[in-house]
């Protein structure tokens, strides 16, 4: 087996593909909706769809390929992929609600006080609805059957 590009290592090449096709595809959604192209949006969190999704089932999925469902590879990637998407629509998806709550709240504080409590908004846009989790992890399993061939050769 020839070596990968990231670390030598044929399935961090496929996994970062599928965080990187995610966030990409972020980029350019807005323009659907007749908007412009946001680049920044290559380097935010939330959105559709999930790239901690796509990069956590693409590693799960190409590691079932290559070791096997019967693998501790696939087991130890089963748990962890398991954490990140709880976490992804549960704990950072509630986080980013109480922020946008608090900011409304700062907001209202401010205009009629007219005293400033926090410099800037608190970050909003954390986690993912279960709908943008799901499209994530299609997309990872897109990635990984696509490359199929390069893991495996």
């Amino acid at each position: 087996m020839t070596r990968g590009i990231v670390f030598g290592n044929r399935i961090l090449d496929v996994v970062a593909i599928a965080c990187f096709a995610a966030q990409f595809y972020k980029v350019f959604s807005p323009m659907f909706k007749g908007e412009k192209a946001q680049w920044i949006r290559l380097f935010q969190t939330g959105g559709m769809p999930s790239s901690h999704a796509s990069t956590v089932v693409s590693l799960v999925t190409s590691i079932a390929m290559l070791k096997g469902v019967s693998s501790i590879e696939f087991a130890i990637a089963m748990v962890f992929a398991g954490i990140v998407l709880y976490d992804a629509t549960g704990i950072r998806r509630a986080a980013g609600e109480q922020a946008k709550a608090l900011n409304k709240l700062a907001d209202s504080f401010e205009r009629r006080e007219g005293i400033e409590i926090i410099d800037k908004d608190l970050k909003e846009f954390l986690g993912h609805t279960p709908l943008e989790v799901f499209f994530g992890c299609l997309l990872g399993i897109a990635v990984a059957v696509l490359f199929r061939g390069y893991i495996l050769s």
